[in-house]
């Protein structure tokens, strides 16, 4: 009787591992989508600080022209002195306390506008971009009055309201209000006709539909008006501060320009300068807020 001798396998070796005396602590599993947001997170840092050092060299090339070009004789110092003076101008301005008096007026004047604007414009356009009947109503006003403009419109307001706050206000409001109103009626009616097949076919509600598909689909286009609107807030108001106001970064330019104080002149108009840089920069960072669910556009 033969037996059937099979060679068995050979033993695998293994390397031993070093007791380190304690059980190894496995890694935390991160998340894909939360992989992914780093990734990109780390994939835009570099760009975001080219960018930064791009715009930081612009800045500053342009402010040693303005310093050596008065200095230069290239032009008359007396029109256009040398950013140096303007800087010491600023800050005696903010010593006596002129630039915070009149920055805080022109302040309230522009976000009561602006905001009236937005609170007004958003809803309004909404429902005549979603309606056609409201539309077909208010086209042949929006198109007279969106085509007039806010200060050919400003001897009115101040004839009918007065030299007070409130004209002012409301000239600021009714320049605001076209940039945000037409936008948000160009969002509506100019959402992608695949999402509101694709929602219907879903059997939505209107109510539904407008919520989960039209308003989402709409907030990139309605903030590129309400970001219009912010720099046109500070536009208008800079020169309807210039009529029958005292106070204000448009009082403060013209009077300068009256006495003949060049340097505070142009303190207040790189205040203004600044005021809507930084007011430009927080609509960008509320624009991104409420627009995170969209993929970054660019490489």
């Amino acid at each position: 009787m033969s037996t059937d001798v099979r060679p068995s396998a050979p033993p695998v070796l293994t390397k031993p591992k070093p007791n380190s005396g304690a059980p190894a602590a496995e890694a935390p599993a991160v998340p894909p989508r939360e992989g992914a947001r780093a990734a990109r997170r780390r994939s835009r840092l570099p760009r975001l600080l080219l960018a930064g050092l791009g715009k930081t060299v612009a800045i500053a090339a342009l402010l040693a022209v303005w310093e050596a070009a008065p200095r230069l004789n290239l032009v008359d110092p007396t029109f256009l002195p040398p950013f140096s003076q303007v800087v010491d101008a600023w800050f005696g301005l903010l010593d006596s306390g002129q630039l915070a008096t009149n920055t805080q007026a022109s302040l309230t004047r522009s976000l009561s506008g602006f905001g009236l604007a937005v609170a007004l414009g958003v809803p309004l356009g909404l429902l005549i971009g979603w309606y056609r009947p409201v539309a077909n109503l208010l086209s042949p006003v929006l198109e007279l009055f969106r085509n007039t403009a806010a200060l050919a419109l400003l001897p009115v307001f101040v004839l009918i309201l007065g030299i007070g706050e409130t004209s002012k206000i409301s000239i600021v409001l009714y320049a605001c209000i076209w940039p945000v109103l037409l936008n948000t009626i160009s969002a509506v009616r100019t959402v992608d006709p695949t999402l509101l097949r694709l929602a219907r076919s879903l059997n939505l509600s209107p109510f539904r539909l407008f919520q989960k598909v039209i308003l989402p689909a709409s907030v990139p286009t309605v903030f590129t008006g309400i970001r219009l609107a912010g720099a046109v807030s500070i536009l208008v108001l800079v020169a309807a501060e210039m009529v029958g106001a005292k106070a204000g970064l448009g009082y403060l330019i013209n009077a300068s320009q009256f006495n003949f104080a060049i340097p505070q002149m142009y303190a207040g108009i790189v205040t203004i300068s600044v005021i809507g840089v930084l007011f430009n920069q927080l609509l960008v960072a509320l624009e991104r807020r409420f627009t995170a669910w969209r993929a970054p556009v660019g490489v």
